[in-house]
């Protein structure tokens, strides 16, 4: 906590809310907002954009016998509206595997008896913008798959806990997110795309045996200083606006061939042997098309980003993971001995060979999860979540209803709070180096361990305010006034 006590000096109390207004309003634009001039060639996009939306409401599960009207139904309020998984119109009743809800995206229901749960887009969730009060009998639950650095109110434990389910990309939330980017077993299975041959061949034409590419600058994993030592020790081809030292083809430079997968870019980068497969974001259970897309081409994946992808990999010789290196020059000096030795390279590709799939958390977690990735027998996660909430609310309503009938037989329902292990990412830190030895004018110290320090004071701050039954969300920065006084007291 030294570090974040530096960053709350003593200053007046009106800077301070200055300082805090600017801070969030800069914090709650996107990573695309906030790099607007960056937008190009291959900017990574969530998964929801290629997700066909499906309405559930024709669906109706083999143990649902509710027959209620939708007069009597409780309601689901998606808080970001443009999320909303129905069309067209803002309510629909959803009839899921046991019972019914209507879900809308009308903010008129905020304060309706009925309205028993407000779902949030964990992107656009802003704790200047809540709906307060929070009232008693409504739970909320978060919907985040995006990056991390999309929200650090997220990654802190008063940011979670306001949240009563989640679907997030952490194996341990309600409703994981955790395989959204791999669609099926058989993307990792597709044969190898570039033989191993034409790969030697393009070597010996001067191909570089590693590509990186990016449009997407100054992350909070800060890949790009991690990727510009390893570029002293080891050739790469780096296209995009990031450390750029190659031309793309012009016909590859729409950012659409990369993010829909149009088959001339993904020849195109299939050529390669090794994928730099670096995230933009360091969280568990954080991984993106970066990480699954090499793999279903035949390229070996070389990867940072969750620090427990092995739980995930078809099997333990699959990827090259960067933190197991010392330095990049020794990963750099690794990745020049795969290239050298065909017979130590094509065992990172055995797994193209369904027999050497060993991971049975990978093959358990594609067969049981009930989503799928536009595959219309499956519903996709979004809906798949909010018949996840309406289940939960009316089975918590119906054991409220049974407490109020025979308190003394029936106890009451037990609340429930998302932990800290739902998300849970830890503070941004350098790609390469030690912090302590970056200078003060650093573009990127300046940003985002300050960002994350700051996300904790606005989770703080809207625990605040709903602890005192604030209505209005404007008063979080007289509340972060307070906490901060209170910690410069030692009262907090």
């Amino acid at each position: 906590m030294a570090g974040r006590r530096r960053l709350l000096p003593c200053v007046g109390l009106g800077l301070l809310a200055v300082l805090c207004w600017v801070w969030v309003s800069f914090a709650s634009l996107s990573g695309d907002q906030l790099h607007l001039e960056d937008r190009g060639a291959f900017l990574p996009q969530s998964a929801l954009s290629d997700m066909e939306f499906a309405s559930v409401a024709s669906y109706r599960g083999p143990g649902n016998s509710d027959r209620r009207s939708n007069r009597e139904l409780p309601i689901l309020l998606w808080w970001s509206g443009g999320l909303f998984p129905h069309f067209p119109g803002d309510t629909e009743r959803i009839d899921c595997a046991t019972s019914s809800c209507l879900v809308t995206s009308n903010r008129k229901v905020q304060l309706y008896k009925r309205t028993a749960s407000i779902i949030f887009y964990g992107t656009d969730f802003r704790a200047y913008e809540a709906p307060l009060p929070r009232l008693r009998h409504q739970t909320w639950a978060l919907f985040h798959e995006e990056s991390p650095m999309n929200n650090y109110i997220l990654s802190h434990a008063p940011g979670i806990r306001l949240f009563n389910y989640t679907a997030t990309f952490g194996r341990e939330s309600d409703y994981p997110l955790t395989l959204q980017w791999l669609p099926s077993l058989e993307y990792l299975l597709e044969p190898v795309a570039v033989p191993l041959e034409e790969k030697r061949r393009l070597r010996r034409q001067g191909l570089a045996p590693v590509l990186y590419m990016q449009s997407h600058c100054d992350v909070p994993s800060d890949r790009d200083r991690y990727v510009r030592e390893l570029m002293k020790y080891i050739q790469v081809d780096s296209y995009g606006k990031c450390l750029n030292n190659k031309a793309l083809p012009e016909h590859l430079e729409d950012t659409a061939t990369a993010t829909g997968e149009e088959p001339g870019f993904m020849n195109f980068v299939a050529r390669y042997k090794f994928h730099l497969a670096l995230e933009n974001g360091v969280c568990p259970d954080y991984m993106t098309e970066k990480l699954w897309r090499p793999l279903h081409q035949g390229c070996v994946p070389v990867y940072r980003g969750s620090a427990v992808v092995a739980d995930w990999m078809p099997n333990d010789h699959s990827v090259v993971i960067v933190d197991d290196f010392p330095s990049p020059r020794a990963l750099a000096d690794f990745l020049k001995r795969l290239d050298e030795n065909d017979d130590e390279y094509v065992r990172y590709l055995e797994f193209k060979d369904p027999r050497k799939i060993t991971n049975t958390r990978l093959l358990e977690g594609l067969e049981t999860r009930e989503w799928g990735v536009n595959d219309m027998s499956k519903p996709n996660y979004l809906n798949g979540f909010e018949c996840y909430v309406c289940e939960q609310e009316n089975a918590r309503l119906a054991a409220e209803r049974a407490h109020r009938k025979a308190p003394e037989r029936k106890p009451p329902p037990q609340p429930k709070m998302a932990a800290n292990s739902h998300m849970g990412c830890p503070l941004p830190s350098p790609g390469y180096g030690d912090v302590k030895d970056l200078p003060a004018d650093d573009g990127w110290l300046q940003i985002w361990p300050q960002d994350y320090w700051q996300s904790l004071d606005q989770a703080e701050g809207l625990e605040s305010l709903i602890r005192h039954n604030e209505s209005d969300p404007s008063l979080l920065w007289k509340h972060i006034q307070n906490i901060a006084v209170s910690r410069a007291r030692g009262k907090h």
